[in-house]
This record gives structure tokens, sequence and C-alpha cells, in this order.
């Protein structure tokens, strides 16, 4: 389970934000839903991860925090001897919603449909 115990400490006060990106970013992004959230390509990347914060608040036992990601994700070929087309990059965006339990600060990740 994720732990994101510097948000927990520092919600309420003008660091959340910030605290939040940052332990967003140190995260293996293997554990957030980028895959899930292409749009554009075919194969999610950890290049260029960036995060907003776009509200945060507090439920009866969890803060819900809804976040914005920019990423890259790539549009690949065959890889065919015939095939000239090379890898492209494609910027992409999708959602995702924080559930850090205010007890524990275990979080639970949920990539948010349109």
């Amino acid at each position: 389970m994720i732990k994101l115990t510097k948000s927990l400490q520092t919600w309420g006060s003008d660091l959340f934000n910030e605290a939040l990106k940052q332990e967003i970013l140190q995260l293996n992004t293997d554990l957030l839903p980028l895959q899930q959230g292409l749009r554009c390509s075919s194969y999610a990347s950890d290049k260029d991860l960036k995060v907003i914060i776009l509200n945060a608040v507090d439920g009866t036992d969890c803060i819900h925090a809804k976040t914005g990601v920019f990423y890259t994700g790539i549009v690949s070929g065959c890889h065919c001897a015939d095939d000239p087309s090379p890898n492209n990059e494609q910027p992409e965006y999708c959602e995702i919603l924080f559930e850090i339990n205010k007890t524990t600060a275990e979080t639970a990740i949920r990539l948010l449909s349109e």
C-alpha cells in the first residue's frame, strides 16, 4: 500500500500542494494508472511527468485530492525492417484521484474517467 505521509502531515497548510506533488513524483510510475489514461498513444512513458493539484477536499476518513498528470505517451511502429516510422512521442494528460487515509496515510489511487 502506498503511504503519502508528508502530504498527510501538511494537510491544512500552504505546504500541502507542494508536498503532495513531490510525493507523487517520487512514486514508481508503475503505481500510477498512466497506461489506462492514454488517449493519443499506445504506451505510457514516465518521461516529463508533471503534476498539478486541481483540488483537495477534507472527507470524513480521507483527504480526496484530484490531480492532473501530464506525461508522455509513445506511438510505436511495428519495428519491422520495412517500417520507416520511428517511435513518436505524444503529450498525454489524465486526472487521478488520491484518497489519503487521515489516520494511516495509506493512499488509494484511482483514474478519473472523463
